[in-house]
This record gives C-alpha cells, sequence and structure tokens, in this order.
C-alpha cells in the first residue's frame, strides 16, 4: 500500500505499508541509507510482515520517490523533523504491540540521532518516544579523512546546496554480485550530497556517541566487521559506552556493509527477528 505525505515546507514523502495476515503484534518503521530507496527494502519488509509485523517505510527527502534536489535538505534538521512527521503518521493509525524504528547507513544515524534527541532537556517539537530502535551498519562514524572533514565544512557553509558525487565503490555494498548489479540498474538510486547534508553525517554520528552513555532506548545494534562504506569502528565504540541493559550488540566479522543483503542474510534476519520478539515480551 503506498502513499504520501507533505511535509511543512511543501517536500512530498513517499510512504509504502506491508501488512502482515493476521492482526499486527506491532509495528516497524524502516528508514533508508543514502542515495538508495525504501523499495530496496522489500524482501527485509516481506519477512517481517510474515512474523507478524507491520512494516512501514518512506523515501527520505532527495531520495527515491520523495520530492527534493537528489541528496538535499532544506535545514540542518530537515530529516530529523521528516522522520518525526512519518513517525505521527504512523501513530495515528490503529495499531498494537510496539513501534520499532529500524535504520540502515545514513538512515540509522538519523534514526539514532533522532532517538538522542530525548536525552535533551527540551527536546525539539520533532521528537517523540519509540518503543525501540534497530541500527544496521549506522553511519557513526563516516570514516572521513582529515582534508574531506575541512572540506565538508567549508562547503556546506559557502555553498550548501551543491550536490557532489558521494564518492561510494559499489562493490563495497555487499559481497553479492547480484545485490551490486541490481543497485547499478536501479532508476531510483543516485550518488549525490549535498554539504549541508554531508555537514549532518559527520557531526550527527559524534554528538550520538557522545551521548552513548546515557542511552535507554532498547537497542539491538548489529553492524558489519568488514564495512567499507562507513568506519565499523564508530558501532563497536557506542556498543562498548551504551549501557548493557538496554543495549544488544552483534558484529558480522566476514559481513560487507548491507547486512540484510549479504548471502549469510538469514541469519541476520533470524537475529532482528528474536530480538523482535523479546521486545513483545518485554
Amino acid at each position: 500500500m503506498n502513499h504520501t505525505l507533505t511535509t511543512p515546507d511543501g517536500i512530498s514523502l513517499a510512504l509504502r505499508t506491508w501488512v502482515p495476515a493476521g492482526s499486527p503484534r506491532g509495528q516497524v518503521l524502516v528508514v533508508h541509507g543514502l542515495g538508495e530507496h525504501m523499495g530496496r527494502y522489500e524482501a527485509l519488509a516481506q519477512d517481517l510482515a510474515a512474523q507478524g509485523w507491520a512494516v512501514q517505510a518512506y523515501d527520505q527527502r532527495g531520495h527515491g520517490a520523495s520530492g527534493g534536489g537528489r541528496g538535499q535538505m532544506a535545514a540542518d534538521e530537515s530529516l530529523l523533523a521528516d522522520l518525526g512527521q512519518v513517525l505521527q503518521h504512523v501513530r495515528s493509525a490503529p495499531s498494537c504491540g510496539p513501534l520499532i524504528l529500524l535504520g540502515h547507513s545514513m538512515g540509522g544515524l538519523v534514526a539514532a540521532r533522532y532517538v538522542a534527541e530525548g536525552l535533551q532537556a527540551r527536546p525539539a517539537p520533532w521528537w517523540q518516544a519509540v518503543d525501540g530502535l534497530v541500527l544496521s551498519s549506522p553511519a557513526l562514524d563516516a570514516g572521513m579523512t582529515v582534508i574531506q572533514k575541512l572540506l565538508t565544512a567549508v562547503v556546506s557553509r559557502v555553498a550548501p546546496n551543491l550536490a557532489v558525487g558521494n564518492g561510494l565503490n559499489l562493490d563495497d555494498i555487499c559481497r553479492d554480485p547480484a545485490v551490486v548489479k541490481d543497485y547499478a540498474a536501479d532508476p531510483l538510486v543516485h550518488d549525490r550530497i549535498s554539504g549541508r547534508l554531508a555537514r549532518f553525517i559527520a557531526e550527527a554520528g559524534p554528538w550520538v556517541e557522545a551521548r552513548a552513555a546515557q542511552w535507554r532506548t532498547p537497542t539491538l545494534l548489529m553492524w558489519a566487521g568488514a564495512d567499507r562504506c562507513v568506519n565499523p569502528a564508530g558501532s563497536a565504540r557506542f556498543a562498548a559506552a551504551a549501557p548493557q541493559q538496554v543495549l544488544t550488540a552483534q558484529t558480522w566479522p566476514m559481513l560487507a556493509h548491507e547486512i540484510f543483503n549479504e548471502p549469510e542474510r538469514a541469519d541476520v534476519v533470524a537475529r532482528l527477528q528474536a530480538w523482535l520478539g523479546s521486545r513483545l515480551n518485554a
């Protein structure tokens, strides 16, 4: 089921829902990564729907079927405010069970930064609590060099909406050649990133890491040990600092960035489903 939302600044966000056969056990909202779109999570959504979860996903602004310049964002908090609006929409539908946020790569960073806002004394108006968080290879450490960070800082202020290539090596996203081939041929995938978006990624990761010790939202953090798209050390640092009573950490040493698309995806999905099941009993 497809539908759209319009943001306060006039951007149309494309949404999709996968409905389970019976009454939903709970809801999972998927936040995709840089340059991609919600359609790439079809297999994962079907796996979760088969287990009784209602799955929602949306194309972030500047991505997929949503509006906005490719890889651009109008303001520093645009992606966070958009997520808040989508969450409000999801909560407006009749539902039961927990609401879980699931973010991959840049989407994992957006989701983590969103949840971390709740640790502020006065959270932003777009924030609202969720019942759980799943992070898949989150871009907590984008792996940028000192020179790249300097260029990001300069470009984001001089020409914040200038979009350039993101430098992604497609062979790094997954060890399955078919996944890489489909990614390269996908008309909804792009390789653009603006200065403002690059600065958001560079700053949000350390901001989240600095609050790891205060974490209080039940979280499943899974990351690829052989990741070449983001630095896996960011996830490892977060896992070491966050309270163990709320964080479940799982590293997959041999996997590449897209852990839900790797040849071992059945093991990864099973780990996710087990954790989701534990949230039903919490």
